[in-house]
């Protein structure tokens, strides 16, 4: 697939996932480890255009931490305020199956980590140079 094409798909595959974020963040029924699993499925996807944007090749890999640090190699520095998407991990695999170890759902902020992801979507179309899907 043309870099371009592969770009512009990740970031429509996370816009996807945007658009789920933002239906069900103030739905208190919602269970928190759907929300988590979306949240880190677009961050995912976006890191990953970045990386494909740059031509680094990219692990099949959940792990946000990993895709910070190979973006960090190729002289690709994620903004400070958006490091801790890192956190979101967990929720590829491990919360999905397993129970959420938070007291109550409060412990994942919503609102504060649907902002990140806006924050990342703006540094990645900055980067990459596209326009979220829709928009």
């Amino acid at each position: 697939m043309p870099q371009h094409n592969h770009v512009a798909l990740l970031l429509a595959k996370a816009a996807q996932d945007e658009y789920v974020l933002d239906k069900m963040i103030d739905d208190a029924q919602a269970p928190i480890e759907i929300f988590g699993f979306h949240a880190q499925q677009a961050a995912e996807k976006m890191l990953k255009a970045v990386l494909v944007q740059a031509g680094v090749e990219h692990p099949f890999s959940h792990r946000l931490a990993e895709l910070i640090d190979l973006a960090k190699d190729n002289g690709i520095d994620l903004p400070g305020e958006l490091e801790d998407v890192r956190l979101l991990t967990p929720f590829a695999v491990e919360f999905r199956y397993d129970v959420f170890p938070g007291e109550s759902d409060e412990d994942l902020d919503k609102a504060r980590v649907r902002e990140q992801l806006r924050q990342l979507r703006q540094w990645v179309e900055s980067r990459t140079g596209m326009e979220k899907q829709g928009e």
